[in-house]
């Protein structure tokens, strides 16, 4: 198996960013993803059954959350950004953010150490610092966000690609620790429905269970889930139509948009929630 552990996904998903970045007519620019996917991203996407058939998911994604960071950074003057799983996000190198912002990347020590040497000559554009913490481990992970939230007045915490790798409890947890300082008061995240967790472990879960990375998060309630933990939506941008809005379209989506219409009510609401990216609020 290409993917060994669940911080590989990361270089999957930059391979998918440098596709995008050499169109002529990319929705969005990440100079440095091809060099951080390096061989080992290539060989991932080429052992995934449809890997560059499917890219436009990830891709959609990366230009939303994009979308919505920049606009929150401006609108609500964040003075914090906290990046938890950042993989080789390359965000605080790439993105017109204010040079005094304080972005801060949280990861496991393996993947900090790899984008830290692969960056090394790079200058970011705002003020930056990465951290090596296993955010799995409750001590670690509460006194780290502990010291970040001190440090802040209007954080934005963002987790491109986490959750679905979490047990609902692990999600619960750390939905709870992250509320539980009060300067963090933003959260941005992707969601799936149940009904595509099921599609894409059809598709690839041999590949990511392999390396110890199953999908297991896709609350039946949706944002519901978090509710109760503190964290209220303020928006949802679905997947099918950011992809529409982008022309980053799957093939024969149309299809698939004609076949919703002749279904139950019920069954067209969860179709345009099947994913998308959500902003939180705390409550």
């Amino acid at each position: 198996m290409a993917i060994e552990h669940v911080s590989d996904t990361a270089r999957w998903v930059a391979v998918y960013r440098a596709m995008e970045t050499e169109r002529p007519d990319a929705i969005f620019k990440d100079p440095f993803a091809r060099r951080l996917a390096g061989d080992r991203g290539e060989a991932i996407v080429n052992e995934m059954k449809h890997g560059r058939s499917m890219a436009w998911a990830m891709i959609v994604r990366t230009a939303v959350f994009d979308e919505i960071i920049l606009d929150v950074i401006k609108r609500e003057k964040v003075d914090l950004v906290i990046n938890l799983a950042c993989g080789l996000d390359a965000r605080a190198w790439r993105l017109d953010v204010p040079a005094d912002l304080r972005w801060v990347d949280v990861d496991f020590p393996v993947m900090i150490d790899y984008k830290t040497e692969v960056m090394k000559n790079e200058k970011p554009v705002c003020r930056y610092e990465a951290i090596a913490t296993d955010l799995t481990d409750e001590r670690a992970r509460t006194a780290l966000f502990a010291r970040l939230g001190a440090g802040a007045q209007r954080a934005l915490v963002i987790s491109e690609g986490l959750l679905i790798y979490l047990t609902p409890d692990d999600v619960s947890k750390l939905a709870r620790a992250l509320h539980a300082q009060q300067s963090f008061r933003w959260w941005v995240i992707d969601i799936a429905h149940p009904q595509l967790l099921q599609m894409m472990t059809k598709m690839w879960g041999k590949n990511v269970s392999g390396g110890n990375a199953p999908f297991l998060f896709a609350p039946e309630e949706g944002t519901g889930f978090f509710l109760p933990l503190g964290w209220r939506e303020k928006s949802f941008r679905a997947s099918m139509e950011e992809a529409r809005r982008l022309k980053r379209e799957m093939a024969g989506m149309w299809f698939w948009g004609f076949l919703a219409k002749l279904r139950s009510k019920k069954q067209q609401e969860i179709f345009k929630r099947f994913s998308g990216t959500v902003l939180f609020e705390r409550t």
